[in-house]
C-alpha cells in the first residue's frame, strides 16, 4: 500500500495553495509526509526488484529528524521474515511509483546486517550505527546521539 492510499487525512490530495519551489506541490507531500502514511510502503531497488516494505519509522527524538525506516525482508505471510534498520539517507522516494527505492541488490540486502521482530538491536550504540551506515554507505550526521 502507498502513502496515498494509507492518507486518513486526506493530505495528498491537491490543495488549492501555491508551491514555493519549482519541484513542491502545495500541501504537506511529498516533501513532508506523515510517518503513519509510510508504514506499509513498498521499496523497491534500481532494477525493480521487491525487497518489502517499511515496518517502522525510528524518530531521532533529540535530533528531530528520522533516523531509520525498518524494512521487512524475505519470509512468507509475516513467517522467517527479517528485519533490517535501513538509514533514512539510503531511501529515496519515487514519486511516480509512489515507493522507496533502495540502492542495493536483493543479495546485498539478504545478507544485510539484520534482526528478528523479537530481538530488536540497541540502535543507540554507536558501534550498531556505524556498522549499518558503513554497510549501506551512508554518513551518519555529526550530530549523531546514536
Amino acid at each position: 500500500m502507498n502513502y496515498e492510499e494509507r492518507d486518513k487525512y486526506g493530505m495528498y490530495k491537491a490543495t488549492t495553495g501555491v508551491a514555493t519551489e519549482p519541484d513542491l506541490s502545495p500541501g504537506p507531500g511529498p516533501r513532508l509526509m506523515g510517518a503513519d502514511t509510510l508504514i506499509g510502503n513498498d521499496v523497491y531497488n534500481q532494477k525493480d526488484e521487491d525487497l518489502g516494505d517499511i515496518k517502522e519509522i525510528m524518530l531521532d527524538v533529540r535530533g528531530g529528524r528520522v533516523a531509520y525506516a525498518v524494512l521487512s525482508f524475505g519470509g512468507f505471510l509475516g513467517m522467517g521474515e527479517k528485519l533490517f534498520a535501513v538509514p533514512w539517507s539510503a531511501l529515496t522516494l519515487d514519486t511516480v511509483n509512489k515507493r522507496f527505492v533502495l540502492g542495493v541488490d536483493k543479495e546485498r540486502l539478504a545478507n544485510a546486517p539484520g534482526f528478528d521482530k523479537d530481538k530488536w538491536p540497541d540502535m543507540q550504540n554507536p558501534t550498531w550505527s556505524k556498522e549499518i551506515h558503513a554497510y549501506y554507505g551512508t554518513t551518519p550526521n555529526v550530530d549523531d546521539r546514536f
